[in-house]
């Protein structure tokens, strides 16, 4: 018999250690923290010895804690993998797809049915994830998901999709004649929609002082209405609400169709901190359904115009 580790203890010293922390170890798992601590002392009473320590810049490994930690990561990888592997010798009819609830609200879903269309022999399910841990729980085939560009270069089992650009969009009837302002500054005079909470970093794109900044725009920033995500705000842009800054793919149909414009110029666009790129598990590398579905979304993308 093999003396194996407890696994839920595995798994918590894994988002503990990443985390630095039992409190955003215990959101990411949907457990509360007293739940994280109580599976880490079953898996330290295993070791036989501590594995985390508390320190000022939060939670770090022992020396037991370093060499457990060493290959976990892959091992977690690896075990993740089992099902696609399984499945991949079935194939089932349905494909699997994970992603970003904006990304798909404000232009997948508008797209998915010339898929279905051209491959009706292939289903899909669509699944919204915002987490690692998600992903992994549905046993998905395909993710897209938006991440740091240092994250999104091409590999053998994922593929750069988007790299877009940032700029600050609204409804028509909100500018003078629904065009670009010719005075930068004037957006200074506009109701302003933020993203996400205060004091999160997402980077200088997102950042309405940064934007004030480089328009000469010396008033402070107003307040507006602030929403947790970016479809949300965008939705609110949609209603009149305000100025919202937007990414180039998602706002890519409402400018076409003349639902949002541009504020200020394309001249003071800002390049996205982060890219969408689209993975699948190595199980699932000679899958016809996976290669399929890449091959039409990559088009797909190639066919969106960032400006």
């Amino acid at each position: 018999m093999r003396a194996l580790p407890p696994f839920d203890g595995l798994i918590a010293f894994d988002a503990a250690l990443r985390h630095r922390s039992m409190t955003l170890a215990a959101g990411e798992l949907g457990l509360t923290q007293s739940a994280i601590s109580h599976r880490l002392k079953k898996l330290e009473a295993f070791v036989g010895a501590p594995l985390l320590n508390r320190t000022g810049v939060g939670l770090l490994p022992t020396p037991a804690g370093m060499t457990l930690a060493e290959g976990l990561g892959r091992m977690l990888d690896e075990m993740a993998e089992l099902r696609a592997r399984s499945r991949a010798t079935v194939q089932p009819a349905t494909l699997k797809i994970g992603l970003g609830s904006a990304l798909a609200d404000y232009w997948l879903v508008r797209r998915l049915p010339a898929f279905a269309s051209a491959h009706p022999n292939v289903a899909i399910e669509l699944f919204i994830i915002e987490s690692d841990v998600q992903a992994r729980a549905l046993d998905l085939d395909v993710q897209i998901r938006w991440l740091p560009k240092a994250g999104a270069r091409a590999t053998s089992t994922q593929r750069l999709l988007f790299d877009e650009m940032v700029f600050p969009v609204a409804i028509p009837s909100l500018l003078p004649c629904g065009r670009p302002l010719k005075d930068p500054g004037a957006l200074g005079t506009l109701p302003i929609l933020h993203k996400g909470y205060v004091g999160r970093n997402d980077g200088a794109e997102w950042s309405w002082p940064v934007w004030f900044e480089r328009l000469g725009i010396t008033a402070p920033v107003p307040a507006g209405l602030r929403f947790d995500n970016l479809g949300t705000a965008l939705a609110a842009a949609l209603q009149g609400s305000g100025v919202v800054v937007g990414r180039s793919l998602l706002v890519h149909d409402a400018l076409a169709e003349r639902r949002l414009c541009r504020v200020v110029s394309s001249s003071w666009d800002m390049a996205s901190s982060k890219a969408h790129i689209i993975r699948w598990p190595a199980a699932l590398a000679n899958d016809k359904r996976v290669a399929l579905f890449v091959a039409w979304i990559a088009k797909e993308a190639a066919k969106t115009s960032l400006r």
